[in-house]
C-alpha cells in the first residue's frame, strides 16, 4: 500500500498496535477505538502523536470530544460499496471541527479519490503501481462540480448564474 498525503507520496510514521499488545512506550501510534478509549488518559499526558482507526461501524461521535488530541483519524472503507466513511469525514470536519490528517484506508479505489477529497480526506492508502499518477488523474478529472461539499468548490449552477 502506498500513502498519498496532500498529493505526495509519503512515509507512514504511525505504528499500528495489535489488539492484544500492551501500549508501546514511545512513538506515533495508530490505535483502534477500543485501544484509544482504554489508554486515552495516558496518551494525552504523554503528548506524542496518536491516530485512531475507525471501523465503518464505529461512529465518529465517539471521538467528538477528543479531536484536539488526535493527529490522525483513519476511516475504514471495508468495501468500495460501503460509503459510511464519506459521511463520517464530513461530520469530523464540519461538526466536530477536526483539523488533523484524515486518512482513507481499506478498499480505496483511485476513481473515488476526488470524492473522498471533496468531503475532507487529505491522505489515502491506495494499492497502485503508480500512486501519484493515479491520484493526479483522479483529482484532476473534473474541472466543474455539481454539488457543494467540504472542499468549498463553487458548483456549476452558481458559476453559471454568478
Amino acid at each position: 500500500m502506498a500513502l498519498i498525503r496532500n498529493g505526495f507520496l509519503a512515509a507512514d510514521g504511525y505504528s499500528p498496535v495489535p489488539a492484544d499488545a500492551p501500549l508501546p512506550a514511545t512513538g506515533p501510534l495508530l490505535l483502534t477505538l477500543p485501544q484509544w478509549q482504554a489508554w486515552r488518559t495516558e496518551l494525552i499526558e504523554r503528548g506524542t502523536p496518536v491516530g485512531v482507526r475507525l471501523a465503518s461501524d464505529e461512529h465518529p461521535e465517539a471521538l467528538a470530544a477528543d479531536t484536539n488530541h488526535l493527529s490522525l483519524i483513519a476511516l475504514e472503507f471495508p468495501s468500495f460499496r460501503d460509503g459510511r466513511a464519506y459521511s463520517y469525514a464530513r461530520l469530523l470536519r464540519d461538526r466536530f471541527g477536526y483539523t488533523g490528517e484524515l486518512r482513507a484506508v481499506g478498499d480505496v479505489l483511485p476513481d473515488q479519490l476526488l470524492y473522498m477529497q471533496r468531503v475532507g480526506f487529505d491522505a489515502f492508502e491506495i494499492d497502485s503501481n503508480d500512486p501519484v499518477a493515479d491520484y493526479e488523474d483522479a483529482i484532476g478529472g473534473f474541472s466543474v462540480v455539481y454539488q457543494p461539499s467540504g472542499d468549498e468548490r463553487v458548483p456549476a449552477l452558481r458559476l453559471r448564474h454568478g
